[in-house]
C-alpha cells in the first residue's frame, strides 16, 4: 500500500533519535516485542489500542495519529469492524468529529455495517455524545433510505431529539422530518414518539399540529393500557413512563388547547380528566409518583384556567402555588402578565416579589425540569413583551421599552418565523414610539432590519 509505511516510518525515526532498540521501546509502550516487530516490518495490522500506546509512548497527545490511520489502514475493502469500532469510539471521546465522518463514509456502500454502526450510535446517545450519535445516525438512515425497517424509523427518532435546539425554524424541520416514519416503530416507542413530537408541536404553538398528534397518541395509549395483551407487554414495556401517563397526558394537552383557544368550560372538563385518574390499576413507586405529579399539575392548571377566564380572584393561590415550583416560573409568570395585560388588572406586587427572578431569566434563561431550551427561550420571548406592553400602558416607558427590545432580540435569535409574533412588537412600538428615545428607536429599526 502506497502510505502504508507513513506512521511506521515515524515510529522508527522516533526510536532512531532516542536511540531506543526494539525490546525498550516496546516495554515503554506496554506492548511485546514480537508483536512490535511484526507491526513495524508490516507483517501485522496496526490495531487501534496499538496505536494508542505507542502514541503515548513518543509523547504525542492522545488522537495524533487518528487522520493518517484512516488513511493507511481504513481505505481499503471491507474496512475491519475490529479496527472501526474502537477508532469512532476513541474519536467521539476527543470530539473528532470529521474523522468520524471519514470513517463512516467509507462504510456506506456496505449495508452489513449499519446495524453495528446503529448500535454504537445508541451508546452514544446514552452517553450523552449527541454530535458523534447524530452523524451515526444520518449515514444509518441514509444507507437504509429504501428499507422500510424499524431501524430507519428510530434512526429518524433519534435525530428529531437530537436536533432541538433553540432555532424554531430547524425544529419544525425536525419534526416534521420524522414525522411520517412514526408507525414504523414499535408500538411501545410510538407512544414516547407521539408524545415528543406533540411537545415539540406544543412548544412552537403548532396547535393544528399537537391536535393530530394528540389524536394519534389517545389512540395509541387506549390500546396499550386497556388490551390484555398490551397489559401482559407492559410488564416489559420499553417506554420511559408508565402506560397510563401517556393517556393522561393528551387530556392535559387538550386542555392546553382549549384553554388556549379560550373555551375555557372544556379546558375544565379534559382538566379533570387527568386529574382524577381512579381508572388506573397499578399502585407501583413510580405509578403514583405520577398520578401525584398530574394531580399537581390540575390543581395549578385549574386556577390558570380560571386566571385566564378572568377570574382575578384566584390570582393569590395561583401565585402561592408557583413560588416553589422553580422549573414553572417563566411559564407561570407569562400566564399571569397575558392575564394582566387581556383584563387590565394591576399585578405590580407580583412583579415585586418576583422581580429577582425575573431580572435572571431575562438575561440567562436556563432549561429546567422537562422543559427545553428552546421552549424556555421562546417563553421568555413572550413573558419579556408582555412586560413590555403591561409597562408602557402604565406609563413607565423606560421599562417597558428595555423589555421591548430585550424581548425583540430573543424573538430574533429563535428564528420564530410567525408574522402574527411580529405584529405584536411593530403594533406595540407604534402605539407608544413618541415616548421613544433615538437611541431605543435605532436598537428598535436595527432589530426590525434583521427579519427583513
Amino acid at each position: 500500500m502506497r502510505h502504508a509505511a507513513t506512521i511506521l516510518t515515524e515510529i522508527n525515526e522516533y526510536m532512531q533519535k532516542h536511540e531506543l532498540n526494539l525490546t525498550r521501546f516496546a516495554k515503554e509502550a506496554g506492548i511485546n516485542t514480537g508483536t512490535v516487530s511484526a507491526i513495524l516490518n508490516g507483517n501485522r495490522p496496526l490495531a487501534v489500542e496499538q496505536l494508542e500506546r505507542l502514541t503515548k509512548a513518543m509523547g504525542h497527545p492522545r488522537g495524533h495519529f487518528y487522520e493518517k490511520y484512516i488513511r493507511e489502514y481504513l481505505y481499503e475493502t471491507n474496512p475491519d469492524w475490529r479496527r472501526v469500532g474502537p477508532l469512532i469510539r476513541h474519536c467521539a471521546e476527543l470530539d473528532k468529529l470529521d474523522s468520524i465522518r471519514e470513517i463512516v463514509g467509507l462504510l456506506l456502500d456496505y449495508l452489513f455495517y449499519a446495524p453495528l454502526l446503529f448500535d454504537l450510535a445508541e451508546e452514544f446517545y446514552e452517553e450523552g455524545k449527541y454530535a458523534a450519535a447524530e452523524i451515526l445516525y444520518e449515514n444509518v438512515a441514509m444507507s437504509e433510505r429504501n428499507q422500510h425497517s424499524e431501524r430507519l424509523a428510530m434512526c429518524q427518532y433519534r435525530l428529531f431529539l437530537i436536533r432541538q435546539g433553540t432555532d424554531q425554524e430547524l425544529n419544525y424541520q425536525a419534526a416534521i422530518q420524522f414525522e411520517p416514519f412514526v408507525e414504523r416503530l414499535d408500538e411501545m416507542d410510538q407512544l414516547d414518539a407521539l408524545r415528543d413530537l406533540a411537545s415539540a408541536y406544543r412548544a412552537l404553538r403548532r396547535w393544528d399540529k399537537v391536535e393530530k398528534i394528540i389524536q394519534m397518541l389517545e389512540l395509541k395509549a387506549k390500546i396499550c393500557y386497556f388490551s390484555e395483551r398490551h397489559q401482559r407487554a407492559g410488564a416489559l414495556r420499553k417506554t420511559s413512563r408508565p402506560l397510563f401517563y401517556y393517556l393522561a397526558y393528551t387530556y392535559l394537552l387538550r386542555s392546553n388547547v382549549c384553554e388556549l383557544r379560550g373555551d375555557y368550560e372544556q379546558a375544565l372538563r379534559f382538566n379533570q380528566l387527568y386529574i382524577d385518574l381512579s381508572w388506573v390499576k397499578e399502585n407501583d413507586k413510580e405509578t403514583q409518583h405520577w398520578k401525584n405529579q398530574f394531580q399537581e399539575w390540575g390543581h395549578v392548571n385549574t386556577l390558570l384556567i380560571r386566571l385566564s377566564s378572568g377570574d382575578v380572584s384566584v390570582l393569590p393561590d395561583y401565585v402561592a402555588n408557583i413560588e416553589p415550583r422553580k422549573d414553572e416560573i417563566v411559564l407561570s409568570l407569562l400566564n399571569i402578565m397575558e392575564a394582566a395585560n387581556r383584563y387590565d388588572f394591576k399585578v405590580d406586587d407580583v412583579l415585586q416579589c418576583f422581580e429577582e427572578e425575573i431580572k435572571s431569566i431575562a438575561t440567562q434563561p436556563k432549561a429546567l425540569g422537562v422543559y427545553s431550551q428552546q421552549m424556555i427561550s421562546d417563553r421568555v420571548s413572550r413573558l419579556l413583551i408582555e412586560l413590555a406592553a403591561y409597562y408602557l400602558r402604565k406609563g413607565k416607558y423606560s421599562e417597558g421599552f428595555k423589555y421591548l427590545i430585550d424581548s425583540l432580540e430573543k424573538y430574533c435569535s429563535l428564528n420564530i418565523n410567525t408574522r402574527s409574533s411580529l405584529i405584536k412588537y411593530v403594533e406595540l412600538f407604534e402605539r407608544y414610539k413618541s415616548f421613544a428615545s433615538p437611541q431605543v428607536a435605532a436598537a428598535y429599526q436595527d432589530l426590525i432590519d434583521t427579519l427583513k
